[in-house]
């Protein structure tokens, strides 16, 4: 959501709006946010007011990131994983274009991340943090987001 907002940001103003928007994604919890976003709309609504309107509307969808722990969300934020993952689907499937069934299509997905996680080899920053976390605690977020 930061990058997709930062496309809106005049290079001069890159630094301070990404500031603001940490504000947002670093509070401890969901209300918190909220007044962190508050405050931000106030500070930069008159040059850029798509950015705030786009985190409002998308909120249903973020603010499930506060129901983790810290350390986990800290291990969410910090990582490409998922940007990772994505790319190396779209490639594969752009390659191929024309697929005869669905099972086709899952076969070079799965294939693709098969060969993609065997090149995977940094580790998550932050992991062995986040996974100190109980596990009764993920098992209670899991089940509320269900």
């Amino acid at each position: 959501m930061v990058r997709n907002s930062l496309k809106y940001v005049a290079w001069k103003d890159y630094k301070a709006v990404t500031g603001g928007l940490k504000t947002v994604y670093q509070a401890p919890t969901e209300a918190a946010a909220l007044m962190a976003l508050d405050k931000f709309a106030e500070a930069w609504d008159d040059r850029y007011p798509q950015i705030s309107k786009s985190w409002r509307a998308h909120w249903e969808n973020l603010n499930t990131f506060f129901s983790y722990p810290p350390d986990i969300r800290k291990a969410i934020y910090t990582t490409n994983a998922i940007e990772s993952l994505n790319s190396v689907i779209r490639a594969a499937i752009k390659k191929r274009k024309v697929f005869p069934t669905d099972d086709s299509v899952r076969k070079v997905i799965y294939l693709a991340i098969k060969d993609a996680s065997k090149k995977w080899s940094m580790p998550i920053q932050n992991w062995r943090l986040a996974m100190s976390c109980s596990s009764s605690n993920l098992i209670c977020i899991s089940r509320d987001l269900i």
